[in-house]
C-alpha cells in the first residue's frame, strides 16, 4: 500500500526565516510560499534529490499549526507523507485494520493538487502521518 516518502513536514514559527536558513545556510531549493487556508497553513516545499520537506507556518488563528506551535514554540517535525496509488482503497483499509483518518474521513485536495488523508498519531506510533495519492 504505501510506496515512497513523500515529505517530512516541519512546523515553524517564522516561515520567512525558515526559509532563509534553507536557502543561505543550507543550500536548498525552496519553493515560493502557498497559501492553503481549508488546511489554516501556509508552505513551502524544500526540494531534495530523494524527498522534499514542507515547511508549515500557521495561516489564521484556528490553524492546526498554531496548537502544535504552542507546545513547540520553536518547532519541529509534525509529520510524515507517504504516497499510496488510490487514497479511498488505502483509507478503507486503514479503517478495516481500526485506525483513525481525522476530519470527516474524506480526502481533500493537498498542497500538491491531489487527494491527501490524515491518520490519527495514536494510531501509528505517535506519528502524525499524511497519505497522498500519486
Amino acid at each position: 500500500m504505501l510506496q515512497r516518502l513523500n515529505h517530512v513536514a516541519l512546523a515553524v514559527p517564522d516561515l520567512q526565516a525558515a526559509v532563509a536558513t534553507y536557502r543561505s545556510m543550507l543550500g536548498a531549493s525552496v519553493s515560493a510560499p502557498q497559501s492553503l487556508p481549508e488546511h489554516g497553513v501556509t508552505v513551502v516545499f524544500v526540494e531534495l534529490e530523494n524527498t522534499k520537506i514542507e515547511l508549515l507556518e500557521p495561516l489564521g488563528e484556528n490553524s492546526p499549526i498554531a496548537a502544535f506551535l504552542a507546545k513547540n514554540p520553536k518547532g519541529g517535525m509534525h509529520h510524515l507523507c507517504y504516497e499510496v496509488a488510490d487514497i479511498v482503497a488505502a483509507r478503507d483499509r486503514l479503517v478495516a485494520s481500526g485506525a483513525r483518518v481525522l476530519g470527516d474521513g474524506e480526502p481533500r485536495v493537498g498542497a500538491h493538487g491531489k487527494p491527501v488523508l490524515f491518520l490519527h498519531p495514536g494510531d501509528v506510533h505517535g506519528t502524525l502521518t499524511e497519505l497522498e495519492q500519486v
